[in-house]
C-alpha cells in the first residue's frame, strides 16, 4: 500500500477524491476575536484611569515608564500596559469604574477585594457561571454589596474570575446557598485567551 501525506491530490480515480480541501486550523487557546480602537497613549491622557485602576485593589504602582495603549474589546474598554490588556472598565451600580482583568491580577498581585473558593466551585467558574456563596469559603471582611471582587482559589491564591458582589464580603462566607458573586470575567473567556 503506498503512503500518502493528507491533503495530498488523491490516488483514486473517483472525481470527488481529487483534491482535499483543508481549512486552515486556528490557534488552540486564542481568541479569534480582535481589539478594536487600539491606540497607544501617553501616561498623562491615562493617569486618572490609571488612579482609579489602581486604587479599586488598593496597589500604588509607577507606570509612567510604561507603554500604554486603550482599546475596545466586546463592548468595553480597556488599557493596555506593554501590549497586554491589564485593566478594563466596567459597569457597576455607581457608574463605570476601572479594574484589573484577571492577567492584571496576575501581574499586581493584590491583596484587597477578593473571595476565595474551594476546589468543588472551580469548574463552574472556569465555564463562566455565576459564584454561589456556599463555594465561598473567606472574602475581603471590606467589600460591600455593588463592589468589584476577584474569585481566587483558597488553596493557591490563583485568581479565577472576577465579577460584581452581590452581597457583602462577611455575608458571602456565612452564606449556603444563593449566588454571592455576579461572574464578569473569568480564565478562558475570550478577553483571557486575547492574543494582544
Amino acid at each position: 500500500m503506498v503512503g500518502r501525506l493528507w491533503g495530498s491530490p488523491s490516488t483514486c480515480s473517483s472525481p470527488g477524491d481529487e483534491y482535499i480541501h483543508l481549512r486552515p486550523l486556528s490557534r488552540k487557546g486564542v481568541s479569534d476575536k480582535k481589539l478594536r480602537r487600539r491606540t497607544p497613549v501617553r501616561y498623562k491622557h491615562v493617569r486618572d484611569d490609571l488612579g482609579e485602576l489602581l486604587r479599586s485593589v488598593g496597589l500604588d504602582l509607577d507606570l509612567s515608564e510604561s507603554f500604554l495603549e486603550r482599546a475596545h474589546f466586546e463592548g468595553r474598554d480597556l488599557i493596555l500596559v506593554d501590549r497586554v490588556p491589564l485593566g478594563m472598565q466596567v459597569e457597576g451600580e455607581g457608574g463605570n469604574s476601572w479594574f484589573p482583568t484577571l492577567r492584571g491580577i496576575v501581574a499586581w498581585k493584590p491583596e484587597r477585594c477578593w473571595a476565595a473558593v474551594d476546589h468543588g466551585a472551580i469548574p463552574f467558574l472556569m465555564n463562566g457561571a455565576d459564584c454561589m456563596g456556599a463555594g465561598i469559603h473567606m472574602a475581603d471582611p471590606a467589600l460591600e454589596e455593588g463592589d468589584l471582587v476577584w474569585i481566587r482559589d483558597q488553596e493557591h491564591g490563583k485568581p479565577l474570575a472576577l465579577g460584581l458582589a452581590l452581597v457583602s464580603g462577611d455575608e458571602m462566607v456565612e452564606m449556603t446557598s444563593g449566588k454571592a458573586i455576579k461572574t464578569l470575567h473569568w480564565v478562558g473567556d475570550d478577553l483571557w485567551e486575547l492574543d494582544a
